[in-house]
């Protein structure tokens, strides 16, 4: 299906546009206009003569010239108006921003407006959500939104609420948003819709779902092994349990299947299934890391005994192996520690000297040299760092980014801290994180979050 007009609208019309932010409205106008949305726009409400230093319509069929897409804002009662008048204007798209449809059980309706939508030619997107998202068109559900280029991720999500977070934390997090479609009851177009089309752009490398429900389940699973086979596709799903269903009947009138039967499904065409938003955001932000891993032999390297028989544990639980270093490489880790209270094996503990990041620098050079060894992952103590060696939080991250671009294996640092109380010491966080991560390095904040998502990316890469 073809919906580059969805994305790529040259001319928009907003229904229920206006000057104010009050009435449970979202100021979609306003977001357009503060993301400097270079196309047409053309506020629609009879109440107003001007929107926003912008010429107001009464009507969408006053509107001069035909637009590729409608966002609606009205009662539910006028719905079925609004569709009609689209489809004399020529438009291809509505989305519906409005809700009362079949998520409070008003059935007929949704189904009557799907019925307008056919008769009229026109394609819906909801009703009940937020609607598009689009970096190369400046087309915005949020006003935080700031793309950063053209963005190479892509999001669909059934919940206005969770795809309004996952921009927010998108862009905390440095993960480079390209489009993202909240598709709230998906009367009309469905998730395998906007999913199939995921698949053929070019412009997305990778993939994050989060859903309810699934309307047509061959066809989503079709869509989604299509996107599978090139790049990763990261699915969250909403009511996997009995309680967690009913929610979600009340939220979007999703009707929730079996989730075994769900996963199993996904799992065979390649999806990734995670039980947290937050493991969502870190398995889209090493899927779309510089470099992923493409084996399961793992490097770590640290400053303490116990952390790093932790990791170790971690590692072996996941399916993660820990080959001993070749003794070359154990030598030439040597050279820049002494051997008390140090080992370097693998795991590497390289004591007191694990918070000099020239050495941490040297030893991951030496580590890129054993073929034994598909990635490496160096742990930095944020809660020692800060209190031994605070000169290095401000240049020692570029040291490790001068470091990982000599290196062929890819990296995944580890970022952790166990004070939660300390100012300082998150501003050291926030800023070393924000070089690693403009560095094209995923950043975890915890061993097990990072071996979580190592074995994940994993999985999908060797199905492939």
């Amino acid at each position: 299906m073809d919906l580059r007009k969805l994305f790529y609208p040259e001319k928009i019309a907003v229904v229920g546009a206006s000057p104010g932010f009050d009435g449970g409205k979202m100021p979609f106008f306003q977001f357009l206009q503060f993301m400097e949305y270079k196309g047409a726009l053309y506020p629609v409400n009879p109440a107003h003569a001007e929107i926003s230093g912008v010429k107001a319509y009464p009507s969408l069929d006053d509107v001069p010239e035909t637009v590729d897409l409608v966002i609606a804002q009205i009662p539910a009662r006028f719905a079925i108006d609004t569709v009609k008048a689209a489809g004399r204007n020529g438009a291809p798209f509505v989305h519906f921003f409005t809700s009362g449809f079949s998520e409070v059980g008003n059935m007929e309706l949704e189904k009557e407006l799907v019925e307008t939508a056919r008769a009229s030619n026109v394609r819906l997107v909801g009703p009940n959500c937020i609607g598009v998202l689009c970096a190369e068109s400046r087309i915005t559900f949020n006003m935080e939104f700031k793309p950063n280029g053209k963005g190479n991720v892509g999001f669909l999500g059934q919940s206005g609420g969770v795809s309004d977070n996952f921009v927010r934390m998108s862009g905390s997090r440095k993960i480079r948003l390209n489009k993202a479609v909240s598709y709230g009851n998906q009367a009309d177009l469905k998730l395998e819709d906007f999913l199939a089309y995921f698949a053929e752009d070019p412009e997305i490398e990778a993939a994050a779902i989060y859903v309810e429900d699934v309307k047509n389940g061959p066809a989503f699973l079709d869509a989604l092994g299509k996107t599978t086979a090139s790049k990763p596709v990261i699915l969250l799903k909403g009511g996997s349990t009995q309680r967690g269903a009913k929610a979600a009947a009340s939220h979007t009138g999703a009707m929730a299947g079996d989730f075994k039967i769900f996963s199993s499904a996904v799992n065979q065409k390649g999806g990734i299934i995670v039980d947290t938003f937050e493991q969502m955001m870190d398995l889209m932000m090493l899927a779309t890391s510089t470099r992923l891993p493409r084996g399961n032999r793992v490097g770590f390297l640290g400053a303490g005994g116990g952390t790093s028989v932790c990791f170790t544990d971690l590692a072996a639980k996941a399916g993660l192996e820990m080959p001993v270093l070749a003794q070359a490489v154990q030598d030439r880790i040597s050279e820049k520690i002494p051997n008390v209270n140090t080992s370097t094996a693998n795991p590497v503990d390289l004591g007191a000297f694990g918070f000099d990041f020239s050495i941490m620098a040297h030893t991951m050079l030496a580590m890129d040299q054993d073929e034994n060894i598909d990635v490496i992952m160096p742990y930095f103590s944020l809660d020692f760092i800060t209190s031994f060696a605070p000169h290095m939080a401000s240049s020692g991250p570029e040291i490790i980014l001068e470091t990982v671009a000599k290196m062929k294996k890819p990296v995944i640092p580890i970022l952790s801290k166990f004070a939660e109380d300390v100012l300082e010491m998150e501003k050291v966080r926030i800023e070393m994180f924000s070089v690693f991560r403009e560095g094209g390095l995923a950043v975890f904040n915890t061993i097990q979050d990072c071996v979580n998502a190592a074995s994940s990316i994993l999985k999908w890469s060797n199905g492939r």
